[in-house]
C-alpha cells in the first residue's frame, strides 16, 4: 500500500474522535525539516505526528526546488545524505547506472519534484508504527489553538480541511517545522520580521541595500532597518520537450502593464550584473539594432529567451528547476506584496498564493506572446512550458509558495553574519562547540522591493560568500518554552538567516531536533537542558557532520574522533590529516 493511502486511512480513523490523542512529538509542517525530525525520533524509539496543511508532503524540494542549494557538498550530511543517496539510487535502479538520468541527478543533489516526494514518503513509511502523517490539517495560530500550562505546551488544535472539524492532539515535545513560524508565535516566543539595520550586527548587505548583482553597495544604500520581507516565488519545473510540456495559459486577471518594463530590458539588454557599469546608452542602442536585424542580445551578463526570465538548473528527464533570474529587474519573484505573509491568516496567504500564480503565468504569457517584444525572443520563449508529468492534480503548477523567510525567533543563540564569515582570510568562521550541524551557503537574500527608477538593482538582492560554518544547538531552542523546538524558523538576523535557510541545513536541524526531543523525553528535562555532548554523540553516530574537514567523510573510521577534536578546538585546519 502506498504511503498516501495509509495517510488517508489514518486521517479518517483519527478525525472521528481525536481529543487526547498523544504522541511523543507533535510536528507542525511536513517539509524536510519536519520529516527528518520525525525520522530521527522514530529511530530513537519515539512516536511522532506530522500535521501538514497541504495535501502532499515534502515542502519545497517536492515543489520545484530540485537543484539543491549547498555550496560545499559534504558540509551537511546525516539524514540529508541519506536523502541524496536514495535519490541517486532511485534513478540508478530505474534507468541504469550509466543513464543520462543518473548523470543529471548529480549524485542525488538534483531531482524531479515527484521523485523527492517519493523518497520522503519512503523514509517515513520505513518507520512503521512510529510516524503518523495527517495532511490537510490547518493550524490557525489564534487564541485557543495552542494549549499551554505555564511554559509548557500541552495540546494543539487544527482544522481538518477535508471535513471542517476541529481536531486536538497532545504531545511531550512540539516541533515548529513551518516556514512561517506559526507554532512558535502561538507559544509567544519573541520573533522578528523584516531587516535589521546594517550597524546593529555590522552585517554586509543588511538594511536597505542596492547593488549590482554580486557587487558592492551603490547609491541609495542606507543600511536602514525596515519591515521588508524578501520576495517569494514559485520554483517552476519547466521543460522544452514538445511532447512533455504543457502550455502557459493566460490568466483571467492578466494585466499587461505589470510586465511592460520587460520590453525595453529585452531590446536594450539592460540587466543588473556589475558589468553594466561599463555599458553606455550607445551600446544599448546598438544592441537594439542587432536584435532588429534578427540577432540576439550581446550585452555582457544579459540572458536571451528563457534565460532572460529565469535561471535554469538541469534535472533528470529533461526537466529543470527554474528560479527567479537574479540579474533581471523583473522575473518570477514578486517583492513587496508578500510582506504580510508571515503573520497573516491562511485566508490571506491563499489569496496571495493565487495572486502569485496568476502573476507568474501572466509573465510567461507576456514573454511568449506580446508583440512589443522581438519575434525572435518570443520564439525562444515558446520552446518552454510546464512539465506535464509534475503536479498533475494542480494544473502542472507547484502546490506551494517558496516562503524564503517568515518569522525569525529570538532563541538561546541568535545567528548573524559573523557566524558564517571567516575570522580571517583562509580561516574558518567562529567555532560553535555546541554545533549540531555544519553547513555552507552564501549570505543570500532576494529582493525586498520592486523595481525603482534609477536604481542599479532591486532593493535587498544580495549575495556574499561565506565559508563552511557550524550551527549551535541554541538556534533551534526558545528561551521561554520548555518543550518546543524550532528547526525551520530558527533564531537569527535577516542576514544570518539568509544562509541557514536552505533545505539541506533545515534537514540537518530537523534531525537534530528529533534527537534532542528524544533525549529530553528520555531524561525528563526541558529542551533547554538537553545534554549537548550526548546529542552530538548521537548525531555523529548517525553520520552527521558537525565540524567539516575537506579530507574526511562520515564513512572514514576516524570520522567521529576527528569531529570531536575539531569541536574541542584541537584542530582548526581545513584538513584533518596533516
Amino acid at each position: 500500500m502506498k504511503l498516501k493511502n495509509i495517510l488517508c486511512a489514518v486521517a479518517v480513523t483519527i478525525s472521528v474522535n481525536a481529543f487526547g490523542q498523544q504522541y511523543d512529538l507533535v510536528i507542525l509542517g511536513g517539509n524536510p525539516g519536519g520529516i527528518m525530525a520525525a525520522v530521527e525520533a522514530a529511530r530513537m524509539g519515539k512516536t511522532s505526528l506530522i500535521l501538514e496543511r497541504n495535501s502532499h508532503i515534502g515542502g519545497l524540494p517536492a515543489n520545484g526546488l530540485g537543484a539543491t542549494d549547498i555550496a560545499t557538498r559534504g558540509a551537511t550530511t546525516g539524514l540529508f545524505s541519506d536523502f541524496t543517496q536514495r535519490i541517486k539510487a532511485y534513478y540508478t535502479k530505474k534507468y541504469g547506472k550509466n543513464s543520462q538520468q543518473v548523470k543529471d541527478c548529480s549524485d542525488g543533489f538534483h531531482f524531479e519534484p515527484s521523485v523527492a516526494e517519493k523518497v520522503f514518503e519512503e523514509m517515513l513509511a520505513e518507520q512503521k508504527g512510529k510516524i503518523t502523517v495527517l495532511t490537510k490539517r490547518q493550524f490557525n495560530f489564534s487564541d485557543g489553538d495552542l494549549q499551554m500550562t505555564g511554559t509548557k505546551i500541552t495540546g494543539i488544535r487544527v482544522v481538518n480541511r477535508n471535513t471542517g472539524a476541529d481536531e486536538y492532539y497532545s504531545g511531550k515535545i512540539f516541533v515548529d517545522a513551518t516556514y512561517e513560524g506559526d507554532l512558535g508565535a502561538a507559544a509567544h516566543v519573541p520573533y522578528r520580521i523584516g531587516r535589521e539595520a546594517r550597524w546593529e550586527y555590522n552585517e554586509p548587505g543588511a538594511g536597505r541595500t542596492y547593488e549590482y548583482w554580486k557587487s558592492d553597495p551603490a547609491e541609495g544604500s542606507t543600511g536602514d532597518a525596515d519591515n521588508a520581507v524578501q520576495a517569494y516565488n514559485y520554483r517552476l519545473c519547466l521543460i522544452s520537450d514538445p511532447s512533455q510540456r504543457a502550455p502557459f495559459i493566460k490568466p483571467e486577471n492578466y494585466n499587461r502593464e505589470e510586465f511592460a518594463s520587460l520590453v525595453e530590458d529585452v531590446w536594450t539588454g539592460r540587466n543588473t550584473w556589475k558589468m553594466m557599469r561599463g555599458v553606455t546608452k550607445e551600446m544599448m542602442e546598438a544592441n537594439r539594432k542587432a536584435i532588429q536585424n534578427g540577432g540576439k542580445s550581446t550585452l555582457p551578463g544579459d540572458g536571451w529567451g528563457i534565460l532572460k526570465l529565469v535561471t535554469i538548473n538541469t534535472l533528470p528527464n529533461g526537466k529543470t528547476d527554474a528560479n527567479n533570474q537574479h540579474a533581471a529587474f523583473i522575473s518570477t519573484d514578486l517583492p513587496e506584496e508578500n510582506w504580510p505573509w508571515p503573520t497573516s491568516s491562511w485566508e490571506w496567504r491563499d489569496k496571495f498564493a493565487k495572486r502569485l500564480k496568476d502573476y507568474t503565468l501572466g509573465l510567461f504569457w507576456f514573454a511568449q506572446n506580446d508583440e512589443a517584444l522581438p519575434q525572435s525572443f518570443r520564439d525562444e520563449m515558446k520552446k518552454w512550458g510546464l512539465a506535464k508529468t509534475e503536479y498533475e492534480d494542480n494544473e502542472f503548477f507547484p502546490r506551494q509558495v517558496y516562503v524564503r523567510e517568515g518569522r525569525r525567533f529570538e532563541g538561546m543563540y541568535f545567528f548573524t553574519a559573523k557566524d558564517a564569515l571567516p575570522v580571517a582570510e583562509g580561516q574558518r568562521p567562529p567555532l560553535h562547540k555546541e554545533s549540531i550541524t555544519a553547513s555552507h551557503y552564501a549570505l543570500d537574500s532576494h529582493a525586498a522591493r520592486k523595481r525603482e527608477e534609477g536604481r542599479v538593482h532591486l532593493d535587498g538582492f544580495i549575495s556574499y560568500p561565506t565559508a563552511v560554518y557550524t550551527v549551535p544547538y541554541g538556534v533551534i531552542v526558545p528561551k521561554n518554552v520548555d518543550n518546543l523546538l524550532l528547526p525551520v524558523p530558527v533564531s537569527g538576523s535577516h542576514i544570518g538567516f539568509s544562509t541557514i535557510r536552505m533545505e539541506p541545513c533545515w534537514m540537518a536541524l530537523g534531525q537534530a531536533a528529533g534527537a534532542a526531543a528524544s533525549l529530553a523525553i528520555d531524561n525528563n528535562v526541558k529542551v533547554q537542558d538537553v545534554n549537548v555532548p550526548t546529542l552530538q554523540d548521537r548525531l555523529l553516530d548517525e553520520g552527521a557532520t558537525l565540524f567539516y574537514y575537506r579530507d574526511i567523510k562520515p564513512s572514514d573510521s576516524e570520522f567521529k574522533t576527528a569531529q570531536l577534536k575539531g569541536l574541542r578546538g584541537e584542530i582548526s585546519d581545513w584538513n584533518y590529516k596533516k
